[in-house]
Parts: C-alpha cells; structure tokens; sequence
C-alpha cells in the first residue's frame, strides 16, 4: 500500500474528500506562516501543488494562504503531534497530528488505539524511514525514471499508480529535486516528507477478515479531525 495509507474503496475516498480539503487547509496554513507568495516560500508552493493535484477550490486555497499568512486577523494555533503503535495483527503504524488541542488529540488516539496497540515515542518510528517523496509522471516521450532519479538527485524512486513514480529523496533534498525533475522529463504531481515502512506486513500473510480489520483501524484513525497523515506498515 506505500508509505501512506490511502482508502482502497471508491466511496470512502469519495467521503473522506472534504477531509482531504480539511487537512490540506491545515498544511497550507502553517507552511504559509513564512510568506504567502509560494515563489519565495518552497514548502508553500509544495503544498500548493499536492492541494492543486485533487482539485481543491481554489477559493479554499487561497483563504487558507491568507490566513496562515496572518492577513485576515484570525490566529493559527495548530500544534504537531507524532503517535505511533500497531493496528490490529501487528501492523507497524505511525500517526501525524495537527491539532489546535493536544490533550483532545491525546485523549482521541488512546480510544482509537484499543483496538491496536498504541506504542511510546520510538516503539514504531525505528522501523520507518523518514524521506522526501515526490510523484512525479513522465512528460516527455522515452522520459527514464532512473536517469532522471541519478540526474535530480533523488536516493531511490519507485512505481507509482497510472504509470508514475515516486521519487525518494533525504528530507532536506526534497525542494532541490522536485525543481530538478522537469529538466528530466518529468512532472511533479506532489511532493512532501512522509514515512516509509522498512519491514511492511505483506497482506497476502492476512486473511480477509484481518485486512478488514486493519483497514477499518486505518480508515478511523483517517477519519479524525486532528489526524493528518497516516503511515502504515503494509505491501501488498
């Protein structure tokens, strides 16, 4: 399933949109806290290009800069929040939080996780590698994934769905190959740091009942107010 767990199903991806919107608001508020005009501000623009990729209304993004940026007089208080533990059968998982509320975050993730295993700072992260991913499609004809990888800069790159691929870079490489890729051949569709599981579960080692099971922890932990990004420890 990659690095970041997605809903597999037609209609929760299709319910989980205005959270989607929700949760990229967020990221373009806090990167937009540095300046609103992406040309000088590369986490902006990064966010904006992965808020652009799913079509988020361009009327929310725009508020969203605004007020990250301080120009409509509210304040953003949103804090960041790492949970890490396992879903049911074991699966390695790793909760990013943005929330305006850490005890009510807290409080939610210790109810999510009994049907898991909620684990300390460290049980999880260890078996995780933390990297710049971008996604990016070919753009020109006869356009090679692992030169462009070599000549961009990027440590590794991998399939991704529709015929692109997922380059992977150290964290503080991940601007300086994103701009890198077009000379390659490529268009970057998204970029952002995320987790990378080291040892995933392989889903043909569970049963149907089972990845049910994992999915619907999953899907719950997606589905709150404060959950950002979930990373889960699955192939296949």
């Amino acid at each position: 399933m990659g690095a970041q767990w997605k809903a597999k199903h037609k209609d929760l991806a299709a319910n989980a949109k205005g959270r989607l919107f929700g949760k990229l608001a967020k990221d373009i508020m806090i990167a937009a806290r540095h300046g609103a005009d992406p040309a000088a501000n590369s986490h902006l623009r990064l966010v904006i290009e992965q808020a652009r990729k799913v079509s988020m209304p361009k009327e929310t993004l725009e508020r969203a800069i605004k007020k990250g940026a301080g120009l409509t007089g509210e304040a953003v208080n949103f804090e960041h929040a790492m949970y890490e533990g396992f879903a049911p059968h074991r699966v390695p998982v790793m909760v990013e939080c943005l929330t305006d509320n850490v005890n009510r975050a807290a409080s939610e993730m210790r109810v999510l996780f009994r049907k898991g295993q909620l684990g300390t700072s460290g049980s999880v992260s260890w078996d995780f590698d933390h990297l710049g991913m971008i996604e990016a499609e070919p753009a020109l004809a006869g356009a090679d994934a692992e030169t462009a990888a070599i000549e961009a800069g990027a440590q590794d790159f991998e399939a991704a769905e529709d015929g692109a691929t997922v380059f992977l870079t150290d964290p503080t490489d991940l601007d300086l190959v994103s701009r890198a890729l077009p000379a390659q051949g490529f268009t970057v569709l998204s970029a952002k740091l995320g987790y990378r599981p080291k040892n995933p579960v392989d889903t043909a080692n569970l049963s149907a009942e089972q990845l049910e099971e994992v999915e619907a922890f999953l899907a719950a932990l997606d589905a709150s107010e404060d959950v950002q990004h979930v990373y889960a420890g699955l192939q296949g």
